[in-house]
């Protein structure tokens, strides 16, 4: 049975010491309830095993540097959600903020709705540690701004959970500007001029269309989706043109 911590008018500070506390006594399924903007909850933790469940709305830098356990909210977070996380997973049920997965290192992040500006930027991979960010709605502008590595997927459904027809494109301007590693999936229209400079969009191959069905399978269960998301003519593969986009500008 879960340990339920009730976070209702608790300062961030003492509610995320109950949560090590809980930990550091042997708990391992943990359940928040009255969560309201609560800051760096799991941030840190490093035990593999841990389950924590939200219910609420978290605060920024949820599972910030976190390494092993799984965060499930059931609700919407803020900004920065795995901000620089090196491993584990994150399950959101509603929508995120800005700067989600901001130089994420490992583990793996899924969002049903939508998501804000800047997500997904710096991410970085290092041979087989590459880490993993969904999303099941829109993106906005700078989506995987300067990314080095690992995997981004923009799945543009609605937030019904039908994927109704969706006016204009699933991703804002300036997306995977400054990339130079890693590779991007989006679901639906995306306009060129949308794109930086420093990438290009391609057909997907079968080694991709082999990467994503258990990745696009684990977020169909997630969320209990029966929308087909494995129509892989509707997905564009966005990877950068050069390993140094911004080579001439400098002098040396």
């Amino acid at each position: 049975m879960a340990l339920t911590i009730d976070a209702q008018g608790i300062y961030y500070a003492e509610l995320n010491e109950r949560i090590r506390a809980a930990i550091r006594n042997g708990e391992r399924d943990i359940r928040l309830i009255g969560v309201v903007g609560q800051r760096y909850i799991g941030a840190g933790l490093s035990t593999e095993g841990v389950k924590i469940a939200i219910e609420g709305t978290p605060g920024e830098d949820l599972a910030a540097f976190m390494a092993g356990p799984t965060i499930e909210v059931r609700g919407n977070a803020q900004n920065g959600v795995a901000n620089t996380m090196n491993d584990g997973t994150v399950i959101v049920h509603g929508l995120a903020g800005d700067v989600v997965g901001y130089a994420m290192r490992g583990g793996r992040v899924y969002v049903r709705g939508d998501v804000g500006y800047r997500v997904g930027i710096h991410m970085k991979g290092y041979m087989d540690k590459q880490p993993i960010l969904v999303v099941g709605g829109r993106a906005g502008d700078f989506f995987g701004e300067y990314q080095a590595g690992g995997c981004l997927i923009l799945l543009g459904l609605s937030s019904a959970g039908k994927d109704e027809p969706r006016p204009g494109a699933v991703v804002g301007d300036y997306c995977g500007t400054g990339m130079h590693g890693g590779v991007m999936y989006v679901r639906g229209q995306i306009r060129p001029d949308h794109l930086g400079k420093e990438v290009k969009t391609f057909d997907l191959d079968d080694g991709d269309t082999g990467r994503l069905k258990p990745i696009l399978a684990e977020f169909a269960s997630l969320f209990e989706i029966d929308t087909d998301i494995f129509d892989f003519h509707r997905y564009h593969k966005i990877m950068p043109v050069s390993t140094r986009p911004y080579s001439q500008l400098y002098a040396y």
